[in-house]
């Protein structure tokens, strides 16, 4: 898996929270302890950051709110479910595209180990020139 340093820093704080927790818990209490940790190690952290969707003139305010946002360029999609979906990768895709950011983290917390839990996707459709939209 080719990772870079900030998606080290946040996955790294994800296997310190679950460490701490263990799987089980709502996701609710892994989003509150995760962005706690992540702003703990210095990091700018959006949580339900409100996120427009534009199609044609119509402009839908908050359509989408990112779990967490991370620096203003990785989105986190946290769960804890029994396994992760199809659905789950496509939903972090899609906002990943609607945003224009590079690189998402889906992480599922209701595992009994975090390293089998994180799944790491890129926006493949960006540009390289491409700026983030947020």
């Amino acid at each position: 898996m080719i990772t870079d340093p900030l998606s080290e820093r946040i996955i790294g704080a994800a296997i310190k929270v679950h460490r701490a927790l263990g799987p089980g818990l709502l996701e609710s209490t892994y989003s509150r302890c995760f962005a706690f940790e992540l702003a703990h190690d210095g990091l700018f952290v959006e949580v339900e950051k409100p996120v427009p969707i534009i199609y044609g003139n119509l402009k839908i305010e908050n359509a989408y709110k990112i779990d967490i946002l991370v620096e203003r360029k990785v989105i986190i999609e946290l769960k804890a479910v029994e396994r992760i979906e199809p659905v789950h990768i496509a939903q972090l895709l899609t906002y990943l595209k609607l945003s224009a950011l590079p690189i998402g983290l889906l992480l599922n917390f209701n595992v009994p180990v975090m390293k089998d839990g994180i799944r790491r996707i890129t926006n493949l459709s960006l540009p390289h020139t491409l700026s983030p939209s947020l």
